[in-house]
């Protein structure tokens, strides 16, 4: 499980970092309001993506006994699928731009949504990568989407294009890491759809396709809510604040849950064996999830100053909540995967059914009773802290990890974390420029999360510590062989 692991970091890392100075550029050349614009067509796009790219996906990773020709008959059907919701979009796309009374929405959304496409090959070629769990692969094929992506959007931000560089951007991105895996990801695709294979995929895959769906409308209604009750410059400002720790947890999470869910499903008969790992996967994202976040939270301020301007200043609270909102991701995630791991799809639904009820209770009381923005994204700290426990009620019968035992996995690196955001955010009080109270705030962050770990000696610190050890002692031996066989 390291080396998947190690590359998967290293992908979503490597495309994280890149993506991220990419969108710093892009923000200092583009105004607030293009990016609430861009999150009103995100919105339509990614639930329609939903039908394309999810269910069947994860219904070839889990299943034990997949055919090279389901990834045929599953792409066949996708991309009828797609052909479907893309007309539905492209009709609907005066509809939505009026809604929003802005009618320079209709083209933008028709050609965004082209991304329905190629979506539907890459969800094949992620299933097949993701069963191998040839990782190396994702990470070529993001980095070149990202890289080129990034380039095409900035190039068309500097002559003027305004919202097309966005659209662009997120085009292209799609287009070239379906291009770049078609090189290196050994798929046989024949005119083929078994259809009787098709109907055994989609028995798993339709509660997970419903899961997600009804996800991704919760996640995203926020936005259509923010950028009807306020305006675009308003949408963009919640938007961003939700982007960068956005960027960090799917680089992190991303990465340690789509290692580990083939891993636990080829453990899924053996309990014990999928506990330990998810228990590992606990620890480790929460050791390391938890401290990011605090830290991103404490040095805000100076680091939407520093790198976006004072224009993106008013999306500094909204980023400080959704650090809270999403530090808890990695605990519903490990909990969502062990159910997944072991086949059942449908105690998953039911979680999103009862999760997203109560969030959109939540929602709704923010919108009728405050008047307020950040009120909106204030219901995700509810409903982020109450889903832990919703998500692990199923794993203390499935796998026998219980409340008690996951708290007592999570609490000290929450504590550690705590620990050091109060120790890091009064700097921010003080005069300095904003580069050097950032590189003050980020070297006391960073010291005193250590110190506290090695003093209380952190159970995921000595894993790590011991697990780096082994390497550079792997390493060694490896580089004295040589030297004696030469």
């Amino acid at each position: 499980m390291n080396k998947p692991l190690l590359w998967k970091l290293l992908e979503r890392f490597g495309v994280t970092g890149v993506q991220f100075v990419l969108q710093i550029v892009l923000a200092r050349l583009l105004a607030p309001d293009l990016y609430g614009l861009l999150s009103i067509m995100i919105v339509f796009t990614t639930l329609a993506n939903v039908f394309v790219q999810n269910g069947f996906n994860t219904s070839l990773v889990q299943n034990k006994d997949v055919e090279e020709e389901d990834y045929s008959s599953v792409l066949w059907v996708s991309l009828m699928v797609a052909g479907v919701l893309y007309g539905v979009i492209f009709l609907a796309a005066p509809l939505i731009a009026s809604f929003y009374n802005n009618p320079i929405l209709i083209t933008p959304l028709r050609v965004l949504a082209l991304m329905l496409f190629p979506g539907a090959l890459n969800s094949v070629q992620l299933a097949k990568v993701s069963r191998e769990m040839d990782f190396r692969k994702v990470f070529y094929s993001n980095i070149a989407g990202v890289v080129i992506s990034g380039a095409v959007g900035i190039v068309i931000a500097l002559r003027g294009g305004g919202l097309w560089a966005l659209v662009a951007q997120t085009l292209t991105n799609v287009v070239v890491v379906c291009i770049v895996m078609r090189f290196t990801v050994r798929l046989k695709i024949r005119f083929v759809c078994n259809w009787r294979r098709i109907g055994v995929l989609f028995a798993f895959g339709w509660k997970l396709l419903v899961s997600s769906l009804i996800d991704t409308l919760y996640q995203d209604i926020r936005s259509l809510v923010v950028g009807k009750k306020y305006n675009e410059s308003t949408l963009g400002y919640y938007d961003r604040g939700k982007q960068f720790p956005q960027f960090l947890i799917n680089a992190v999470n991303g990465a340690v849950q789509s290692v580990m869910l083939p891993a636990m499903a080829r453990e899924q008969d053996d309990r014990v064996r999928v506990k330990a790992i998810m228990r590992r996967s606990v620890t480790l994202s929460a050791y390391i999830i938890f401290p990011i976040m605090a830290g991103l939270a404490a040095v805000a301020s100076p680091l939407v100053s520093l790198l976006l301007t004072d224009k993106w200043l008013p999306c500094v609270p909204y980023l400080q909540v959704y650090c809270f909102t999403f530090a808890f991701y990695p605990v519903h995630s490990c909990n969502l995967q062990a159910i997944n791991a072991i086949g059942r799809s449908d105690m998953f639904l039911k979680l999103e059914i009862i999760k997203k009820s109560y969030g959109l209770l939540a929602l709704v009381i923010a919108v009728v009773f405050f008047e307020s923005p950040l009120a909106i994204a204030l219901t995700g700290v509810f409903t982020a802290v109450l889903s832990c426990f919703v998500n692990a009620f199923p794993n203390r019968r499935l796998i026998g990890y219980s409340y008690l035992e996951q708290m007592k996995d999570l609490m000290p690196s929450f504590l550690a974390a705590a620990a050091m955001f109060l120790v890091t955010w009064p700097v921010s009080m003080l005069s300095l420029h904003p580069a050097l109270l950032l590189l003050l705030q980020v070297g006391i962050g960073v010291v005193a999360y250590l110190l506290i770990s090695l003093v209380l000696r952190l159970e995921p610190f000595r894993f790590l510590v011991g697990a780096v050890r082994q390497k550079l002692r792997h390493t060694g031996k490896k580089e004295n062989t040589e030297d004696t066989n030469q």
